[in-house]
């Protein structure tokens, strides 16, 4: 008998990016119990970030703070994100360049209170931060915890 070859198992399906993610989330799970820690990680994420991105980026953050105190920062596969007390991701926002789409996206998840009727917006295409921009994510933020 002749020993089995090993073979590296193949992701198929996924893009570097999503093999990336996906990376990031296991390095999210060791760190969940350690809030400054996961702080941390967002000023990281921010610094991965291109100049435009990385600004509209802090200036989410600056509002979620400022508007949901209680939401938590960290990271969700290696995006700045913000969860309720309970660890669960209500709104995250995604650099465009993570992969490759031509806009940022400000989302909210399933946990975000924003139920209205049959269908609702769970996220936005961001290109730009302006005074209207910021009053819109604060104005969903506020609705999504409350």
């Amino acid at each position: 008998m002749s020993p089995k070859k090993v073979t590296k198992k193949s992701n198929a399906g996924l893009s570097a990016e999503e093999i990336a993610a996906m990376k990031e989330t296991l390095k999210e799970r060791k760190m969940a119990a350690n809030k400054e820690e996961m702080e941390k990680a967002v000023f990281a994420a921010f610094a991965k970030m291109n100049e435009g991105e990385r600004s509209m980026a802090k200036k989410i953050h600056e509002i979620v703070k400022a508007t949901a105190p209680k939401l938590t920062p960290k990271t969700w596969y290696g995006m700045p994100a913000y969860a309720n007390a309970e660890g669960k991701v209500v709104c995250f926002f995604q650099a465009g360049s993570k992969f490759g789409s031509r806009y940022c996206t400000f989302g909210l998840t399933d946990s975000a209170n924003l139920d209205d009727g049959n269908m609702w917006a769970a996220g936005f295409a961001v290109v730009k931060m302006a005074s209207a921009e910021e009053a819109k994510i604060a104005a969903l933020v506020k609705k999504a915890t409350s």
